[in-house]
């Protein structure tokens, strides 16, 4: 047997379709057929049960996809070690982030990691938290960025920067002309992103303590997928929310009021990782980066900011 096989029947596995799992691996649905066939022969038993709609495991071959697994990502971390050992800032580096988080800090750091690191290649995944997780433990990601502790003891994590929440206002709302608003004023009128979603329960917590307001009311029923989403139906009067500092610039041509919170509310970006990842030079000019192009300039321009109103 060899890697390539064992690659095919993880493809496979994956997919539950062989025509899905060439297109992945680039290779004919008839090579990759017979490939699996191939390895079914060395190994003398049957590792797919095939039908017309679809593909599963046999039971041994639910147990030998285990080890096909973990072949595959030690031989990946060999191809890891040797890349490093000659230089770890040349060669993709595989980088999860959060959906809250994606859309506002990668326009402010991908230019300057190319520039600084030209020969270090960004594969992006976006994704709510625990499919991250899930990423970092096998081994499809080498980092992610999070803004919640990842609570697996398996995986590390650094915290890089501390982002302000805002409160996102209708124009016409009572509490536009303030100049800091009080985070617990909101809860009746709180719109928040789905569940599953880690800045809805941030939003949750801040303005109605411990346990969040109740998600019984009309504003839960309207839990918005995206941010973009959320402040639209701020801007159309339905509500209020609680948007990151960084998101700040993107939506200032809606017709919104974002006011400081007077509790100075944050949410801590973490960066996560696998404690064994053996380029973490990688991580630390990515952390360097994320720094100097967030932390010296929009986010202290909101910690700065209190007392002052704020209108976009």
């Amino acid at each position: 047997m060899n890697l390539q096989e064992i690659r095919y029947l993880v493809a496979v596995a994956e997919h539950r379709h062989f025509g899905r799992a060439a297109e992945v691996c680039n290779v004919s649905q008839p090579t990759l057929s017979n490939q699996i066939r191939k390895l079914e022969e060395e190994l003398g038993v049957t590792l797919l049960e095939r039908t017309n709609k679809r593909v599963d495991l046999t039971p041994v071959g639910g147990q030998i996809l285990v080890h096909a697994q973990r072949a595959l990502a030690e031989a990946e971390q060999m191809e890891a070690l040797a890349r490093a050992s000659r230089d770890p800032l040349v060669g993709p580096l595989k980088l999860g982030v959060i959906p809250t988080l994606a859309p506002y800090l990668l326009p402010l750091i991908l230019k300057p990691l190319k520039q600084a690191y030209p020969r270090l290649t960004i594969e992006l995944w976006e994704d709510q938290t625990r499919s991250l997780i899930e990423g970092l433990r096998n081994r499809r990601l080498d980092a992610a960025l999070l803004a919640t502790p990842a609570d697996a003891p398996e995986i590390t994590e650094i915290e890089l920067f501390n982002e302000p929440l805002l409160a996102a206002l209708p124009v016409n709302h009572r509490l536009a002309s303030e100049k800091l608003v009080n985070e617990q004023m909101l809860s009746e009128e709180l719109l928040v992103l789905a569940e599953g979603n880690c800045l809805s329960n941030q939003a949750l917590e801040a303005c109605g303590g411990k346990h969040g307001p109740a998600r019984g009311s009309l504003q839960s029923s309207m839990q918005a997928a995206t941010l973009e989403t959320l402040v639209n139906l701020v801007a159309a009067g339905y509500g209020v929310t609680l948007i990151p500092a960084l998101s700040a610039d993107l939506f200032a041509h809606r017709e919104i009021v974002l006011r400081p919170l007077a509790g100075r509310i944050v949410r801590t970006i973490r960066m996560a990782s696998r404690p064994g990842f053996p380029r973490p030079q990688a991580l630390r000019a990515l952390e360097k980066v994320i720094w100097h192009s967030v932390g010296a300039s929009v986010l202290q321009s909101w910690e700065k900011s209190e007392g002052q109103a704020v209108q976009k």
